[in-house]
């Protein structure tokens, strides 16, 4: 199993940014998935969970409204698009497969001016 995020990077607040994670390993298309972020000292939080086939979708609450999950079950990635950022969405984004307990390296995410 390997799951490979990407899109990360400095972006300004009020900016935009879409985080990819690329699968593989596993049957994606049978697996919901999820994005996380830590901030060092803090709990890895969860962002938001999208179900195996895409059409059921959770947020945490700290992003309800600014953020959006989705998939291509073709291409076995997983996307997040987050809008409205703030200093306080700088964090480490990780994406994670649900049920086989595996999670990416993590990508940077930072808000700042």
């Amino acid at each position: 199993v390997q799951l490979v995020e990407s899109g990360g990077g400095l972006v300004q607040p009020g900016g935009s940014l879409r985080l990819s994670c690329a699968a593989s390993g596993f049957v994606f298309s049978s697996y919901a998935m999820r994005w996380f972020r830590q901030v060092p000292g803090k709990e890895r939080e969860l962002v938001a969970r999208i179900s195996a086939d895409g059409t059921a979708t959770y947020y945490g609450d700290a992003v309800e409204g600014r953020c959006t999950i989705s998939r291509d079950n073709a291409k076995n990635a997983v996307y997040l698009q987050m809008d409205s950022l703030s200093a306080d969405d700088t964090a480490v984004y990780i994406c994670n497969v649900l049920g086989l307990g595996r999670w990416g390296q993590g990508i940077q995410v930072t808000v700042s001016s």
